[in-house]
């Protein structure tokens, strides 16, 4: 084998271990939200359930459906179970209970680290509970 068919080898194979390293920190979660997981617990019906997806390079969809209560706005935040923390991305309102992930939206390489170890969480507030109603931790 030449020297240089052994550069170009060895180049391939790093560019393709590299895109599975990326490809390993890409998650699709599923999440459901109840009131037993905000923090303090609520006592509530509600409940919802979605999918998030989050790209390797932090890029982020999904949509969340919420069930028997009438959310006033919804958010990814950052925090571990049993911990609140800071919103991060404002979802958008749809119809009938649904909120979906902005396009464009994005974690900082930071999130995406809080992401990775569980410390991302969405959560649905209502009037009746400003703080939040129901939540779902992201657990990729």
């Amino acid at each position: 084998m030449t020297t240089t068919l052994k550069r170009a080898t060895a180049f391939a194979t790093a560019v393709l271990l590299a895109a599975g390293v990326g490809l390993a920190s890409a998650a699709t979660v599923h999440v459901k939200l109840t009131g037993k997981h905000e923090v303090p617990a609520v006592k509530t019906m509600a409940h919802g359930s979605g999918v998030v997806e989050v790209a390797a390079d932090g890029t982020v969809t999904g949509k969340v459906t919420t069930h028997g209560m009438k959310g006033i706005m919804a958010h990814i935040h950052e925090g571990a179970p049993g911990e609140d923390g800071q919103p991060i991305i404002a979802l958008a309102q749809g119809p009938e209970g649904t909120w979906t992930v902005p396009p464009g939206s994005k974690l900082t390489a930071d999130q995406l680290k809080e992401f990775l170890a569980g410390h991302l969480y969405v959560n649905v507030h209502s009037d009746a509970h400003k703080a939040g109603e129901i939540r779902g931790q992201l657990q990729p």
